[in-house]
C-alpha cells in the first residue's frame, strides 16, 4: 500500500488560473474578444465565473473539488436564459452528476489533478448554441444608459425611452438580433469606468 498522501482537492482559484493560461489564452489575445471574471447576470441574480464575449456570450462555470453542487440548479435556470453558450469546468468527482443534470447543448470540461499536483483539462463535449436563450435577458447585460443609446440610434422617441428598464430591454430584443445585441455588449463594456467586474487583460 502506498504511503503517499491523497492529492488535495482542486480549488476554484487554481482551476480559474489554469483555465485562463491554458484554455482561454488565445481568446484573451484576440482584439475583438472580451474575457471577464465574475460577470453578473440578470442584474446580479447570479454570476458566471468567466465570460468570453466575441461572436456570442460564452460562460464558463467552475465546480472544483472543494465545491458542492447545491446552487447549480438555480444557476442553470439563469444561465439557460442569459448565455448563448455554457461550459461547466468540473472536478472529476462531480462529472457524473453534472452530466446527468445539464442540458445537452452545455459543454463539459473535466478537471484532474496530476501526480505532481498540477491541473489538467479533458474536453468531454463542446458547447453548442443554447436554443433557450432569451434575447431580452441577453440585453440585460447592458446598463440602462447603454440601452438608451442603442434605442436612440434606432430612432425611438424620447417618450418611449422614459419607460422602465424592463420595457427598454424588450424593445431591444424586438429591434436587434441576438448577434447585434452581443456586438453592442462587446462595444459598451470596455467603456465602463466604475465597473466592479474585472476585465481580464492578455
Amino acid at each position: 500500500m502506498s504511503d503517499m498522501p491523497a492529492p488535495a482537492a482542486t480549488s476554484d482559484s487554481e482551476i480559474r488560473l489554469a483555465l485562463h493560461r491554458r484554455r482561454l489564452n488565445r481568446q484573451r489575445r484576440q482584439p475583438n474578444t472580451l474575457v471577464i471574471d465574475e460577470l453578473g447576470l440578470a442584474h446580479a441574480q447570479s454570476r458566471i465565473d468567466i465570460a468570453v464575449i466575441n461572436g456570442c456570450v460564452h460562460g464558463y462555470e467552475i465546480k472544483s473539488g472543494q465545491d458542492d453542487l447545491v446552487r447549480l440548479e438555480n444557476q442553470l435556470s439563469i444561465y439557460r436564459r442569459t448565455l448563448q453558450k455554457l461550459t461547466i469546468v468540473a472536478d472529476t468527482k462531480h462529472l457524473q452528476s453534472i452530466a446527468d443534470c445539464v442540458p445537452e447543448w452545455c459543454g463539459i470540461i473535466e478537471v484532474e489533478r496530476g501526480p505532481r499536483g498540477g491541473i489538467s483539462f479533458i474536453a468531454i463535449r463542446s458547447a453548442q448554441f443554447n436554443p433557450d436563450v432569451e434575447p431580452a435577458m441577453l440585453a440585460h447585460l447592458l446598463w440602462r444608459p447603454e440601452a438608451l443609446a442603442l434605442l436612440k440610434r434606432h430612432g425611438y422617441p424620447a417618450k418611449e425611452l422614459r419607460q422602465p428598464r424592463k420595457h427598454l430591454y424588450k424593445l431591444l430584443s424586438e429591434t436587434l438580433t441576438p448577434r447585434e445585441i452581443t456586438a453592442a455588449i462587446r462595444e459598451f463594456m470596455p467603456r465602463r469606468q466604475a465597473w466592479k467586474d474585472r476585465l481580464v487583460r492578455a
